[in-house]
């Protein structure tokens, strides 16, 4: 299929807007993509780069975009992937994203992550065709209410997604302060995405401060809640307890997850008490709020996941998964 490639302009939000309703319609649960006012505002302040495939007349084909929590971040998240029908079985997914990455890659970008949908393996192997590896699972992340006609007649409940990683540049070295029980799979996680971190112990002299601080955000269209620390302290279980009984029984939500700063020795202290409060592992993952990678764990509330209504894609996808569910298995 002959193709053109390019960037849309600052003002052009509004093409975004109708692919995600032409494969969406009004359930994609990331809900600023449906106002091309927001769209063309992030366009233009370099908070999000859109790459579009065209035919030759300017018909839409494909989107795939980058957002970035801040112009000038080292890794960006990419996503909105859509694909229209017109234009299956021609790979223009996997061409698509290999024009952003160059593009990442010229502009000294570390690296881009994103979530894929775990519902069906042909967005996670897309993503390993562009040397993307998988970092982790977020199980139940996706709403059952998110309808993808390129999944059409899968059962309608939350579905969980595959974190991957896809390496542009050396990123900086630095020491990853994991818990002790958690080192080999975060270890070889590294070691597959090329990241720059070695597996360190906390010095002996390292001391908790005496409260934690901690940011949450409530996802009111996921029903989930996302729990960022960015200095674990000795009352970490006390505060992930209060705050999960409250987002759980007041607030009703499906889940939580937990971002816990691997640069900062404390992770690798407190991190294991949080498994008396059903809190299990997830992965590592880029978090801008944390100034870095973070330890994701994840707490399930009324959500069940199975081994079969979780694809992957690859061997080190099938290992991963195995080691998050029987993490998960283990705090239940």
């Amino acid at each position: 299929m002959d193709v053109t490639f390019r960037f849309l302009a600052p003002d052009e939000g509004g093409v975004l807007t109708e692919a995600i309703e032409a494969a969406y319609g009004t359930t994609y649960d990331v809900r600023w993509v449906y106002d091309p006012t927001e769209v063309c505002a992030r366009l233009a302040d370099g908070r999000y780069v859109s790459c579009v495939a065209e035919t030759e007349a300017g018909e839409l084909l494909c989107h795939e975009g980058m957002s970035l929590a801040a112009a000038g971040d080292a890794v960006a998240h990419s996503g909105q992937a859509v694909t229209l029908e017109a234009a299956r079985g021609h790979h223009l997914f996997t061409r698509t994203k290999r024009v952003l990455m160059d593009w990442g890659q010229g502009r000294g970008l570390a690296g881009m992550y994103s979530e894929a949908t775990a519902a069906h393996p042909y967005s996670q192997k897309a993503n390993i065709e562009l040397g993307a590896h998988e970092t982790g699972f977020l199980l139940g992340w996706i709403p059952a209410t998110v309808e993808n006609d390129a999944a059409a007649g899968a059962a309608r409940r939350r579905n969980s997604a595959a974190l991957f990683y896809t390496k542009l540049n050396d990123g900086h070295e630095r020491r990853v302060y994991a818990p002790e029980r958690h080192h080999e799979i975060v270890g070889q996680t590294l070691a597959l995405c090329e990241l720059r971190g070695t597996l360190a112990q906390p010095p002996a002299e390292c001391e908790l401060a005496e409260r934690t601080e901690m940011h949450t955000e409530v996802d009111a269209d996921h029903n989930l809640a996302l729990l960022t620390v960015t200095d674990p302290g000795a009352d970490l279980e006390d505060v992930i307890g209060a705050e999960r009984r409250r987002l759980f029984d007041d607030a009703g939500l499906d889940a939580i997850y937990i971002d816990l700063p691997l640069a900062t020795p404390a992770t690798a202290l407190v991190a294991d008490h949080l498994e008396r409060l059903g809190v299990s592992y997830s992965g590592i993952f880029p978090n801008p709020k944390a100034d870095g990678d973070v330890l994701r764990m994840q707490s399930l509330h009324r959500v069940r996941v199975k081994a079969d209504d979780v694809a992957v894609a690859s061997d080190h996808g099938r290992e991963l998964l195995d080691y998050v569910l029987a993490d998960l298995e283990r705090r239940d």
